[in-house]
């Protein structure tokens, strides 16, 4: 049964973020000191682990190996963490063909240690993205769960920042599709909304459907469907809302490389109009968004790039940049530093045992390549995961997937 929650609760809730928030836009004009890199190990009798980077810039150690955090159990498949690292340092991240999910404590920014793991929640499996709620929580998206015909559409619960449950909610409702697997989600308080997207991660199936539900209840509403564009599968595999800065607007991304402007989330008749696209690259996905003021990132693999769009008028995006990697790169996590100058990028091809940065300048939308971020006497960007003795221990190749910058300590914590 749900928790009800009131309305003052939010009210409260929503107060204490915007100071905690504050407290955050101070640190944030200044670098990060760290890159967390949840990554798995090739080598699968070995343990997965999170990497540890140095990226202060004016560290005489910039782009080398600080640490590393293993985890429990097998292949357990690293796959997302949170996009932004939380306030209280408190960093869940997913093993998402286990099930496993682990909560690393990064409250000591250069020797974070893992403290909490969970896996299924009143019998939904596989938990995919982490976002934050306005009291701190955590709203999770789970992709499936079992019942007497099979296998089912998850849901969503909302955790406490140690993993335990607060409520939950099934997304298997009379009526709606089967094959709808909770993927990702956009959380709008202003309009009390929930939207979550719906791309299975076995990817057997590339539906159209997003769903929507109620913020303060957890209360399903709908599910609608994104009209195809004119190329006729834009808008397969739903994949990241995203909330611009008016904080009702939400933009969805495919994996079929369609952009999309969603309308009517706080009425009875949601809908969803393409506004963008990037051609399709043959066994390669458009994935992970950024949004910051007016633009827009977004990874493009049939370019190679991250590609910077202005979004002032969401209608009508426009392309003000791209940064161009390797011809075998195939770009796919994006994540931003919290003072918004470096992106770091990961992804599969020949980027699959490598970790890169690029530079962004919040003012033009443009975005370089951060040449310096490099392993010694390497001739290519980035720090490649495939040439390391782990601290933990052996040496086997890793493959790096979600990553997030560490929140940058106060001034008076600086030396």
């Amino acid at each position: 049964m749900l928790m009800q929650i009131s309305a003052g609760l939010w009210v409260r809730a929503a107060v204490l973020l915007t100071v905690v928030g504050n407290t955050i836009s101070a640190q944030a004009k200044r670098s990060s000191d760290f890159l967390y890199v949840w990554t798995a190990s090739q080598d699968t009798t070995q343990p997965d682990f999170l990497a540890v980077f140095d990226v202060r810039p004016a560290s005489d150690r910039y782009g080398r190996l600080v640490t590393t955090v293993p985890v429990p159990g097998r292949n357990n498949r690293p796959h997302h963490t949170e996009h932004e690292m939380p306030a209280n340092g408190r960093l869940f991240a997913n093993g998402f063909r286990s099930g496993q999910s682990f909560i690393f404590d990064a409250s000591d920014p250069a020797h974070p240690r893992l403290d909490g793991q969970f896996g299924d929640v009143a019998g939904m499996m596989h938990p995919h993205s982490f976002l934050r709620l306005p009291n701190g929580n955590v709203l999770a998206t789970f992709q499936m769960q079992h019942d007497s015909m099979g296998v089912a559409p998850g849901g969503l619960a909302e955790l406490t920042d140690r993993g335990g449950v607060v409520r939950h909610v099934s997304a298997n409702y009379p009526g709606v599709d089967r094959r709808i697997r909770p993927y990702s989600a956009v959380i709008i308080p202003k309009l009390d909304r929930i939207v979550s997207t719906t791309t299975d991660m076995d990817g057997k199936d590339a539906i159209a459907s997003v769903q929507l539900w109620r913020l303060s209840d957890l209360q399903f509403l709908q599910t609608f469907d994104l009209p195809q564009g004119p190329r006729g599968d834009e808008a397969g595999l739903t994949a990241e809302p995203r909330l611009l800065a008016d904080g009702k607007t939400v933009l969805v991304s495919t994996f079929d490389c369609g952009l999309y402007l969603l309308s009517g989330l706080d009425g009875s008749s949601p809908a969803g109009k393409l506004v963008s696209s990037f051609p399709p690259k043959k066994d390669t996905h458009c994935a992970i968004p950024v949004v910051v003021g007016r633009y827009y990132m977004v990874t493009v693999p049939a370019w190679h790039a991250v590609v910077s769009l202005d979004i002032s008028d969401p209608a009508n995006p426009r392309e003000v940049s791209r940064v161009v990697l390797a011809e075998g790169d195939v770009p796919h996590w994006i994540a931003l530093e919290p003072n918004h100058r470096r992106v770091v990028i990961t992804g599969y091809g020949t980027l699959l045992h490598r970790v890169t940065l690029a530079n962004f300048d919040e003012t033009t939308g443009r975005l370089t390549l951060a040449e310096r971020f490099r392993d010694d006497g390497a001739t290519e960007s980035g720090v490649r995961m495939d040439n390391k003795t782990w601290p933990h221990g052996g040496s086997y190749a890793g493959i790096p997937h979600g990553s997030v910058f560490s929140l940058a300590p106060p001034a008076s914590a600086r030396r």
